[in-house]
């Protein structure tokens, strides 16, 4: 049976990585099939906006869409691409794993191995209320949590621990200064977390999460938290194991899903052929076990681990002399052997 994924090629390294990314799926034998969308700095030049209406019913009908980074322009449209799309589908989810990788320039090149769930539609991070005085004195802004927002989160998180085997929750908040919000967050996940017995759960201040994070990372398996605070530490734990190039992540919602590379559209590096794919590769993994096929996933993640062990044709961030399709060949040929 064939699957339908919106495909967002993206701005600056964006089309090299998806193509790469689309050379090793195509390897695989996965059904799938590929409806291409424009966004960003493309759909600006090509239909004058950013999020063209064409690229929004693609997602809507597919439900599935696998993006490149994108550009959002200073000034143009919306604050950010990337925050517009999970709002319009209410992508609750942010997960974001971080896990360590052979041969890479990080501060832990074992023994990290965990997930951030972020709440991906509330909180500081998404900009609501915001107002400056007429002085320009005094800025203003609006954060708000709700107990609907809270428990699907935190639900999220505590199915995901049950599907994967995973066996402790980590519930980070703020409650002890900011106790309306973070409160609210807080009594909610404690009483979700009730609701699963067979889940370990703790509570950790996010300030000491950060030290314990850069500490042991190790004692993480699933971090749970609100939409700032998951912002800022899934990106600290991609810095544990080698930085943003080997960080994907899923934005899931109820009625559809966007997977992705979390890092920029890097246009210093455009057109160079030098860029890592892996981040995109890794997000097309998560795809895979979104859509029911985690033996092909897994797959996926294993052919990426082998290419790194053996150092063939990785990009010179890695530390090797490959190029973005040298390095997805090389993993491609791990797959089909």
């Amino acid at each position: 049976m064939t699957q339908t994924i919106t495909v967002i090629r993206g701005d600056g390294i964006g089309p090299e990585i998806m193509d790469a990314t689309l050379h090793v799926l195509d390897t695989m034998n996965l059904g799938l099939s590929y409806e291409f969308a424009d966004a960003g700095l493309v759909a600006l030049e090509k239909h004058g906006e950013l999020l063209p209406a064409a690229t929004m019913d693609s997602i809507r009908k597919n439900r599935i869409a696998l993006k490149s980074p994108l550009t959002t322009p200073v000034g143009e449209g919306f604050s950010s691409i990337n925050v517009e799309l999970r709002k319009r589908f209410d992508l609750y989810a942010n997960v974001r794993p971080a896990k360590s990788f052979p041969n890479t320039k990080s501060r832990f090149p074992s023994g990290v191995d965990l997930i951030t769930v972020r709440e991906n539609t509330e909180g500081a991070y998404i900009g609501e209320g915001q107002s400056l005085s007429e002085d320009g004195e005094t800025a203003m802004l609006t954060q708000k949590i709700t107990r609907r927002g809270s428990e699907r989160i935190v639900r999220y998180a505590f199915d995901l621990a049950r599907r994967t085997g995973r066996k402790k929750v980590t519930v980070v908040h703020k409650a002890n200064i900011l106790k309306s919000t973070s409160g609210l967050f807080l009594k909610t996940a404690r009483e979700v977390a009730q609701q699963y017995p067979d889940i370990q759960c703790n509570e950790m201040i996010v300030d000491n999460t950060c030290m314990q994070l850069v500490m042991r990372p190790e004692q993480f398996d699933i971090i749970v938290t609100t939409n700032l605070f998951g912002d800022i530490i899934s990106d600290l734990c991609a810095g544990l194991v080698g930085g943003l190039g080997l960080a994907p992540g899923a934005n899931i919602g109820t009625d559809a899903a966007i997977f992705e590379a979390v890092h920029g559209s890097a246009p210093d590096i455009a057109g160079k052929g030098i860029a890592n794919p892996c981040a995109l590769l890794l997000g097309a993994a998560q795809m895979l076990d979104h859509l029911g096929q985690p033996e092909k996933a897994t797959a996926l993640r294993e052919a990426i681990i082998a290419t790194l062990e053996a150092k063939d044709s990785l990009t010179p961030d890695l530390g090797g002399e490959g190029n973005t399709m040298s390095f997805a060949k090389a993993i491609a040929s791990r797959i089909a052997a």
